[in-house]
């Protein structure tokens, strides 16, 4: 009898468990189904990215002599789930058994395994730590750092290892990363590609189908096949890798991109691979190419941060997105859906999410993310906008990125603090306080920097969870030998903003 062949969205690779796993007769299954696209309201670029992957992927399949039965969108006789397409194409093959590999949220785990067909879910080896390996590794520590599975991840992967020492004598060259950017009009940016056919096509189905989801659809010049995520490699590893690293937390409002790769909808979505894309920058190393610090900073953005997420997600479970150790629960503003804010950094990083379904990892943790955790917005709504509004979001890598680093909304269990800042960090790192209405040294008064009274109105709020917190601890030091009145009115101020984001009214 005939076997269907499960292939997700995100798993578009022909190494993929699933499909090694192929014998004559098999049906590959492929399906562009309105429960997967709806069931957060995905930025469009996004849509569009992946179902164009996708139809070329099944095309490339079936070039290779594979069955692959494949459902667009606007199929009249589309189920509109994942499960449903399976019972359907059973019915259709007289299947009686389905092989997938582990999709990468919980909700469609648990839906597969609720389908009234026998249904093997192959783990996904395309991550360079399984879950095993990770529970291993988690087991009996107090704490799980990510610095310290990274470092057995380089052990084991040999990436930048001279015998069993990290090259350069050291495993962690952040000191040298930390440098803000200037403006340059001779760097490259990522790569553009014009839509072939197939994807205008989508385009225009996403146009017609998702007309009131957050961001612009066009222009749209991300590559949709592998080919492509080869070519935004190559060029990153030639023009961008070596100045990566000591820029790469920096900000610039007329720079989108900086020197970031910009590989993580390719990586996340199947058509590139960590190790690969791992492997081209230690080349590129050894060559003499590229410096160690920007080698190993990227690096360790994908065997170290990329694969210690998923590490918690799936250790953590299913109701881990429910957390909220902080007890936040006010309702996130429309300033994120880019309702007009004075505060340029977030009206800048809000915009260019809106344009490209991209922001850098700074933009994410300490702009949109610091602003959410200094005002108290519930963090399930937090996770549920970077799922929506990013082109590389899916829940295994947001979620702990969210609900763990940027939202403490974990407790701890990522970060050993909250990465919270005034807007000194942001004037440090970016050119986004010249030009704010704001002013980033007031620290009181009504153009004083919002982060500014809001960094201090947090820390007082939870003064009994971080008061004795070593990392952040010292700074009620600070607080404490602020005479009383200057305290009163920080908070004061910083409520008085609150109730106005609470209220609607322009911040």
């Amino acid at each position: 009898m005939a076997r269907l062949i499960l292939i997700l969205g995100d798993q578009l690779s022909r190494d993929v468990a699933a499909l090694r796993a192929v014998q004559p007769g098999d049906v590959i299954v492929m399906a562009e189904v309105m429960a997967e696209a709806s069931y957060v309201r995905h930025h469009p670029q996004k849509i569009a990215f992946l179902f164009a992957a996708m139809r070329k992927f099944a095309g490339q399949l079936r070039a290779e002599g594979l069955t692959v039965a494949y459902t667009t969108l606007d199929d009249p006789d589309n189920g509109q789930s994942i499960p449903s397409e399976l019972l359907r194409r059973a019915a259709q093959h007289g299947a009686t058994r389905v092989i997938a590999t582990e999709p990468g949220e919980w909700r469609l785990i648990r839906a597969l395994a609720d389908l009234p067909l026998p249904v093997t879910q192959l783990p996904d080896d395309r991550f360079l730590a399984s879950h095993a390996e990770f529970q291993d590794w988690a087991k009996d520590r107090k704490e799980l750092r990510m610095e310290w599975f990274y470092r057995d991840m380089r052990r084991k992967t040999g990436l930048l290892m001279e015998g069993d020492q990290p090259a350069g004598g050291q495993w962690n060259f952040d000191h040298d990363n930390r440098k803000p950017a200037r403006a340059d009009l001779l760097r490259q940016a990522p790569p553009r590609f014009d839509p072939d056919p197939v994807t205008t096509e989508v385009l225009d189905l996403v146009a017609a189908r998702f007309p009131d989801n957050f961001g612009r659809l066009r222009p749209f010049a991300y590559a949709t096949d592998r080919a492509g995520a080869l070519q935004v490699l190559d060029h990153f590893i030639a023009h961008s890798l070596d100045d990566f690293g000591p820029t790469q937390d920096a900000m610039l409002q007329d720079d989108p991109f900086l020197h970031h790769s910009v590989l993580s909808p390719y990586l996340n979505a199947g058509l590139l691979s960590p190790r690969e894309v791992c492997d081209a920058a230690a080349k590129a190393y050894a060559a003499g190419q590229v410096r160690l610090n920007s080698a190993e900073g990227f690096i360790r953005q994908i065997i170290g941060w990329r694969e210690f997420m998923r590490g918690i997600y799936f250790l953590e479970g299913p109701e881990y997105t429910s957390r909220n150790a902080l007890n936040h629960h006010r309702n996130l503003p429309p300033l994120y859906w880019g309702a007009p804010t004075a505060m340029n950094c977030l009206s800048h990083a809000v915009a260019q999410t809106r344009d490209h379904a991209y922001a850098h990892h700074i933009q994410r943790l300490m702009v949109t993310g610091n602003f959410a955790l200094l005002a108290g917005i519930d963090p399930h709504q937090v996770h549920e906008w970077y799922l929506e509004v990013y082109i590389d979001a899916y829940e295994w890598v947001e979620a702990p990125n969210v609900i763990g680093m940027s939202q403490f909304a974990d407790g701890g269990v990522v970060g050993s603090k909250p990465y919270v800042s005034s807007g000194n960090y942001i004037n440090k790192m970016s050119d986004y306080c010249k030009g704010c209405a704001y002013k980033v040294a007031d620290k009181t008064g009504d153009k004083a920097c919002p982060f500014n009274l809001l960094y201090w109105d947090f820390l007082a709020r939870h003064r009994d969870r971080f008061a004795t917190n070593p990392r952040i601890g010292r700074i009620y030091g600070t607080w404490d030998r602020m005479d009383p009145d200057r305290q009163s009115l920080i908070r004061e101020q910083a409520a008085a903003f609150l109730a106005r984001l609470d209220a609607g009214d322009p911040v």
